[in-house]
């Protein structure tokens, strides 16, 4: 929308129902006016706008909002952060970072407490106030992840125009006016939703950086520095929903002891008893996520999901498609999104004494739950638009690193968890044994060599492994299918149970799989029966 539609779309509405609401911001929102009572008319609304006296927005938190005035503030970095507005030039003594997150945590608080305020955040440039750059870089960062936990909706840092702000205290960018005011009406006109009241999170690549049935508790990564910063901040926004009455839940493709390790070895902002419940099994999340809706006695409509895993989610969507799916990010820049995403589904106008001590309450009501093993959605459609192609790698001869690699590391999907050397593998294969791998690719990227399979010369499979980032994607069963159709199949696989392989055990109770220790083989009964998993993928023998 630009001048000349702003003018046309006022100057032609007639009427409408009165829309009042105060604009709050540091700068100069006149050049504003028009674009916003346009945006208000194209949603049938008359504007009736009230604006602050330039600086004076922190005088008007400490006042009492005006009863039948809906409320937005439109920030800047400068409101939690003096020291950081242009208008003032580059402070000149050094500046005390601890002193200015301190400042923006107390100017943060003072807006949560306003609850009937809708919050705007334009994250601009700020200018440098340390030696080292990085410092400033961070305390941008840092400052994102607070002003989200306010449930605040980002606008673009374009939104902003230094020009503007230094020539008449505007701060807004003349070409994204009209931007600005759909925000800012969208804010005014919607009611709060009704805040959600469970948070299932997952666990892997979610809470921590790593896989904890592959990294140990050493391995995985949870502080604040590193690749275990964006897993940090997450807890750290988790326990603040937490301590305002959200429920708390994880669900977790593992076993039940890995999934409790990092908790029970401390060093983390969140611990077990932050959590009504922590279910750990290799059976279908959505399954879990309602076993946990019926023992609490709350719809569904009332669970958000977060998962890194678009297949998991896909799976819980499918299911139950009133839980709110939200992904993970894969990097730090997603985190802002995901804070403002979760801290406006649980937005709570108070917070009461019940609220705080709702998660011992439900504790109890969870008390000795077992993972359901109820059927979970058919994921057939969503797999096929995931465009895979698995790659089948004949490693009898030439590199075998990898595969062996991945026969001494995999733990959970492991035939018989027994580790070998390169020169086993070697003696294997020179008596007439053979060793594949498969390499996995989707529309996201490469996955990298995710399975390696040893054959011995009497066709049975010794050794037979798969990276547990693959789950759900039906490679295993592809695989096999693929395996049953080349010359001389194996007849049989050397399974013994062990503590970490239950997805294994699952997957060996297809009919095709009969007996114990050395379990049978029918390799004609798999390929029938499942060839439309191998119609899931591109298959590739290079």
């Amino acid at each position: 929308m630009n001048f000349l539609d702003a003018h046309r779309i006022v100057a032609d509405f007639k009427g409408g129902t009165p829309l009042h609401f105060l604009l709050a911001t540091s700068g100069t929102p006149d050049k504003l006016d028009l674009f916003l009572r346009a945006a208000a008319a194209k949603r049938g609304h008359m504007a009736k706008i009230r604006t602050l006296p330039f600086g004076t927005l922190g005088q008007t938190l400490l006042t009492e909002p005006v009863a039948g005035e809906a409320e937005v503030f439109c920030l800047f970095p400068w409101d939690f952060i003096p020291e950081v507005d242009w208008r003032s030039g580059v402070p000149s003594a050094p500046a005390d970072e601890d002193a200015l997150r301190n400042h923006a945590l107390a100017a943060a608080e003072q807006i949560g407490r306003r609850k009937s305020a809708r919050v705007l955040y334009v994250a601009a440039p700020i200018p440098p106030l340390f030696a080292d750059w990085t410092a400033g870089a961070n305390l941008e960062r840092w400052l994102g992840s607070v002003v989200q936990s306010l449930g605040a909706r980002l606008l673009p840092p374009e939104c902003f125009s230094l020009a503007s702000y230094l020539a008449n205290g505007s701060p807004f960018a003349g070409t994204l006016l009209g931007q600005v005011a759909e925000a800012v009406i969208d804010r005014a006109i919607s009611a709060p939703p009704e805040p959600r009241k469970v948070l299932v999170t997952d666990l892997d690549n979610v809470m921590w950086s790593g896989v904890i049935g592959e990294d140990g508790v050493e391995g995985i990564h949870f502080s604040p520095e590193g690749i275990g910063y964006r897993f940090f901040l997450y807890q750290t926004l988790l326990a603040k929903l937490q301590r305002e009455g959200a429920i708390l839940a994880a669900v977790s493709r593992n076993d039940e002891d890995l999934a409790l390790a990092p908790f029970r070895a401390g060093g983390m902002t969140l611990g077990e008893s932050d959590f009504v419940s922590i279910v750990a099994s290799y059976n279908a999340k959505s399954a879990q996520i309602a076993e946990i809706a019926n023992r609490l006695n709350l719809g569904l409509d009332a669970f958000v999901f977060v998962d890194d895993n678009p297949i998991e989610l896909a799976e819980v969507s499918g299911q139950l498609p009133t839980v709110r799916c939200v992904q993970f990010p894969p990097n730090d820049e997603g985190i802002p999104r995901l804070f403002a995403e979760l801290s406006e589904l649980f937005a709570r106008a108070t917070v009461t004494g019940e609220d705080r001590e709702r998660t011992a309450m439900y504790r109890r009501r969870l008390e000795g739950m077992a993972p359901s093993e109820a059927q979970g959605a058919d994921l057939s459609t969503f797999l096929r638009g995931l465009d895979m192609t698995l790659t089948l790698h004949d490693r009898t001869t030439g590199d075998r690193a990898r595969a062996v690699q991945l026969i001494n590391k995999t733990n959970q999907f492991n035939l018989n968890g027994r580790r070998v050397t390169d020169e086993e593998v070697g003696v294997t294969v020179a008596n007439g044994g053979r060793l594949y791998g498969a390499s996995l690719t989707d529309r996201s990227g490469s996955h990298g060599e995710i399975l390696a399979c040893l054959i011995d010369g009497n066709g049975v499979i010794r050794s037979l492994v798969m990276s547990c980032r693959v789950f759900q994607r039906r490679v295993e069963h592809a695989f096999f299918a693929w395996l049953a159709g080349q010359d001389s199949p194996p007849g049989a696989l050397d399974f013994a149970e062990t503590e970490r392989n239950e997805p294994t055990r699952q997957f060996l109770k297809d009919a095709a799989f009969q007996g114990t220790g050395p379990i049978s083989f029918d390799a004609a009964r798999f390929a029938e029966d499942h060839r439309e998993d191998m119609g899931l993928f591109a298959l590739y023998e290079p």
